[in-house]
């Protein structure tokens, strides 16, 4: 290849990366305060994780861009909603425009697991989504690092019976299933969309290859 076709083929690069579609989703990342939804979005976001994030005030966001093939761009805000109850009243305005949520709770505290239900019941009833469908949610067994000991035994029927697609046990510090969590969430907006429940403006036509699409057949992982 000589000179001048090295420079047509570049040309031809920046031309297919000028000309991809951008589209755009926001998750909510929901839960008790300290339970490490800020180290779970900078893990997958940003690849970083740090003891010392500082409590979040009202809400904070982070972005994370992906290539999905050669005509698609995909744009992704994770937000990160403070779980302080003093910040309750302003979450209506923190879930507009959700696509997908995830709930973390902490294994080493268990009480943040019951709070889980207060966060669906406020969720499910400031978010609506088109044709009356279910927002998709996850739960998010974070701190797998430290133990899985405190793990509800009841989880996978808790699922089951409160309509959430899925859980998992994670840990940021460790980067366990942080991005098999995310991209089961992402595959699920996917079929939504393939199944005409959202607009074609606000989804996305994802075209990925993944040795992680046999977690679309399982309910619940570990």
């Amino acid at each position: 290849m000589n000179k001048n076709d090295n420079y047509q083929s570049e040309e031809l690069k920046k031309l297919i990366q000028y000309s991809k579609k951008e589209l755009l989703f926001k998750f909510v990342i929901i839960g008790d305060f300290g339970v490490g939804k800020t180290s779970i979005i900078k893990r997958y976001a940003e690849g970083i994780y740090s003891n010392t994030y500082k409590l979040t005030i009202g809400a904070d966001f982070a972005i994370k861009t992906f290539d999905w093939d050669d005509n698609t761009k995909v744009i992704l805000q994770l937000w990160d909603i403070a779980g302080h109850e003093r910040f309750g009243s302003l979450t209506s305005v923190y879930y507009r425009y959700a696509v997908a949520a995830a709930i973390v709770f902490d294994l080493t505290r268990p009480e943040t697991f019951n709070s889980i239900e207060k966060w669906l019941v406020d969720l499910r009833s400031k978010v609506n989504m088109p044709n009356g469908q279910s927002l998709p949610i996850i739960l998010l067994a974070n701190k797998g690092d430290v133990t899985i000991s405190n793990l509800p035994h009841h989880i996978a029927d808790y699922c089951k019976q409160n309509n959430i697609l899925s859980w998992f046990i994670t840990s940021a510090k460790d980067d366990t299933n942080i991005d098999e969590a995310m991209y089961f969430l992402l595959s699920t907006v996917v079929k939504n969309y393939e199944v005409d429940q959202y607009d074609s403006n606000d989804s996305i036509a994802l075209n990925k290859t993944s040795n992680k699409e046999s977690i679309r057949n399982s309910c619940c992982h570990r």
